[in-house]
């Protein structure tokens, strides 16, 4: 699309956008009595109207049965994950048996890792990204040493190289290659949080694999936000949050995946607990663990009903809009953006701002990181104080995430008139 400068073109862009009326179906916050632009859905989401009225039916369930909830509440909480997998398996390209809803993301990650990493004696490494996410780092770190083994060691991190702000692909199939006589596990972060960089998820499970390693995903920031074909990638475990692009509310249940071939796999290890046992005989209390054959298997405790029904308002209306429709607008979103930034620096003559999120097809979501020259603290600032709500990472990122559910064009190009009054200044 040949993109303009106008305030006219981005108010046509939303005039003949069809997920328009979904802005409606959230609350936004105001600042300066008029509607934010909110830009920060990769770090929190904003509540679906229809929330309330989700988690006040369990509330009143609740109050009307009391443990008999379980059995005769509206969407009977005993059963209430089996809501979850037709819904969020078409988001992160899954079969059904594969995914299961629970827990939080680093509990999650702790889970599968106890399932998937299993040192020996000659493969015992995990390779992952630098700066990957504090949790992941520890979480990881953590894993080595309760296997003993010393971090220093074990864990491989694939770094940018100097001087840039991405890590090549090329490089990371590099260094599975070079070390692929003691790679036990290589866990990535799919969307990388602060620079935005999204991952050949395919090819690098593929190399992972062909090293004699396990594959497995952290996707906070790229599920609700890049297409996924988990299954069809032959990934061999995932995790998410779901508060982020999801909207599922602050600290939300967390989802796994689990390929098929591991998910039917009774043998396979893993941390045990009574909600992964086999349904017929779960309520016996008998001693003897015996998993259910799907991704169900890996749960440990009874379903967090009240951030499960904030969930489900917010997966239906992913139901309903459609995950292809939402990837194709945050596409359009993010290049709208690039374009108008990337035209201030044109009429500046200078690199003023600095987009370190890649450009090329494949390799970005709906976020942005911008370095900003100079004082981009300031500039952050000045940009709060005009209503705009972004994320400022140390030491010198802006991360803005235009949001396809419920972000504008227009909202896109009054951030970039701000900004361009911000660096103007």
């Amino acid at each position: 699309m040949n993109f303009e400068n106008t305030h006219s073109f981005a108010k046509s862009l939303d005039q003949n956008d069809p997920l328009a009326k979904y802005r409606e179906q959230y609350y936004l916050p105001i600042i300066n009595g008029k509607d934010a632009i909110y830009f920060t859905g990769n770090s929190l989401g904003l509540q679906p109207k229809s929330t309330q009225e989700f988690v006040l039916d369990e509330l009143e369930d609740w109050a009307s049965f009391g443990v008999e909830g379980h059995f005769h509440a509206r969407n009977p909480w005993k059963k209430y994950h089996e809501i979850f997998p037709e819904l969020i398996a078409p988001i992160v390209g899954a079969k059904e048996e594969e995914v299961v809803v629970m827990n939080a993301l680093t509990v999650n990650l702790h889970l599968l890792m106890a399932s998937f990493y299993q040192p020996t004696k000659t493969r015992y490494k995990i390779l992952c990204e630098e700066k990957a996410f504090p949790s992941d780092q520890y979480a990881i770190e953590s894993r080595v040493k309760l296997s003993g083994y010393d971090p220093a060691d074990a864990i491989i991190e694939v770094k940018a190289k100097q001087g840039k702000y991405t890590i090549d692909k090329e490089d990371i199939l590099e260094a599975i290659a070079d070390n692929k006589d003691s790679i036990a596990l290589v866990l990535i972060g799919g969307v990388n949080y602060y620079s935005g960089q999204v991952f050949d998820m395919q090819t690098i499970t593929k190399s992972a694999q062909e090293a004699g390693a396990y594959c497995g995903w952290d996707l906070a920031h790229a599920v609700g936000n890049v297409p996924l074909s988990l299954h069809e990638w032959n990934v061999d475990f995932a995790a998410w949050c779901t508060y982020k692009y999801l909207n599922s509310g602050p600290g939300g249940v967390g989802g796994v995946f689990l390929h098929e071939r591991h998910a039917t796999n009774k043998k396979m290890p893993r941390m045990a607990g009574w909600w992964g046992q086999k349904k017929e005989t779960r309520f016996l209390m008998e001693k003897e663990f015996d998993p259910i054959p799907t991704a169900e298997g890996w749960q440990l405790s009874n379903a967090p009903i009240l951030s499960m029904a904030a969930h489900q308002a917010a997966l239906q209306l992913f139901a309903e809009a459609g995950m292809e429709k939402l990837v194709s607008k945050g596409k359009q979103l993010h290049q709208y953006m690039r374009f108008l930034l990337e035209e201030i620096n044109k009429e500046k003559e200078s690199e003023l701002i600095n987009i370190i999120t890649p450009e090329n097809e494949g390799s970005y979501g709906c976020q942005l990181s911008l370095l900003i020259q100079g004082k981009g603290k300031t500039v952050f600032d000045f940009l709060k104080s005009k209503g705009v709500i972004a994320d400022w990472r140390e030491p010198n990122v802006i991360r803005i995430a235009p949001v396809a559910m419920y972000n504008t064009f227009e909202d896109v190009y009054l951030f970039a008139s701000y900004m361009r009054e911000a660096v103007g200044n």
